[in-house]
C-alpha cells in the first residue's frame, strides 16, 4: 500500500531500527474506532496517518473498556512498548497495556479454587453472568452454575447490579479467564 524502503526511506529506516519491547514516548494524536495513533517523540511524520505510532484497541488497557476515549485521550503523553513493524501501513505497532501490571495476574497469584468471592452482576448473556469481583477482575458463572433448580434465562435469577455470593471454580493465567459459580457460594437455593 505504502511501497517499499524507497518510497519513505527516513521512516523505513526509523521503523527498522525498533526493537520488540522498545519503550517509546510520544502524544495521542488521533482516537478511531479500531484504535489510536500516536506521533512519536523520535522519528519522522508519517506521510498519510496522523502519527507512525499505532495502538490497537486491545493494547490499551487490561481493563473492560467502551470506547478508546475512556482510557486515553487527543493531546495525552503516552509510553508505550513497542510490538512490531507493521510494513503494510509503515507503523509502529504499541501497547499501552504492556507498561502497566497485570490485575489478573496478581488476582490469581492472591486468590485459589474454592474461594468464596462477593461481586457484583455487570453483564447478563445468554449463557451466564459476569460478576465483577474485584477492580477490573470479571468472572464468568455459567447458566448451569446459577441456581441449583434449572432455570431457562439468567434474567429468571439475576440482573445486572445484583450483589451475589460466588465461589471460584477455575483460574486460566494464560487466557486471563476467571469461571465461578454462585451455586455452590450458595446453599440457599436448594
Amino acid at each position: 500500500m505504502r511501497g517499499g524502503p524507497s518510497e519513505n526511506p527516513e521512516l523505513w529506516a526509523f521503523l527498522e531500527s525498533l526493537h520488540c519491547g522498545e519503550l517509546l514516548s510520544g502524544t495521542v494524536t488521533a482516537i478511531e474506532r479500531f484504535g489510536v495513533f500516536v506521533g512519536l517523540d523520535d522519528g519522522p511524520e508519517h506521510p498519510v496517518f496522523p502519527g507512525v505510532g499505532f495502538i490497537s484497541v486491545a493494547e490499551l488497557s487490561w481493563r473492560r473498556f467502551e470506547a478508546a476515549s475512556e482510557v486515553v485521550r487527543v493531546g495525552q503523553r503516552v509510553r508505550c512498548e513497542f510490538l512490531q513493524f507493521d510494513t503494510w501501513n509503515l507503523e509502529a505497532r504499541l501497547s499501552l497495556r504492556a507498561t502497566q501490571p497485570d490485575p489478573f495476574q496478581a488476582f490469581a497469584a492472591g486468590t485459589a479454587v474454592g474461594q468464596k468471592l462477593h461481586g457484583r452482576v455487570t453483564k447478563v448473556v445468554p449463557f451466564g453472568v459476569f460478576v465483577q469481583v474485584a477492580d477490573g477482575i470479571e468472572g464468568l458463572v455459567h447458566l448451569r452454575e446459577l441456581t441449583w433448580t434449572p432455570v431457562e434465562t439468567p434474567a429468571d435469577v439475576v440482573q445486572v447490579g445484583d450483589e451475589v455470593a460466588v465461589v471460584v471454580t477455575e483460574i486460566d493465567r494464560e487466557r486471563r479467564r476467571l469461571v465461578l459459580s454462585r451455586r455452590q457460594g450458595s446453599s440457599d437455593d436448594r
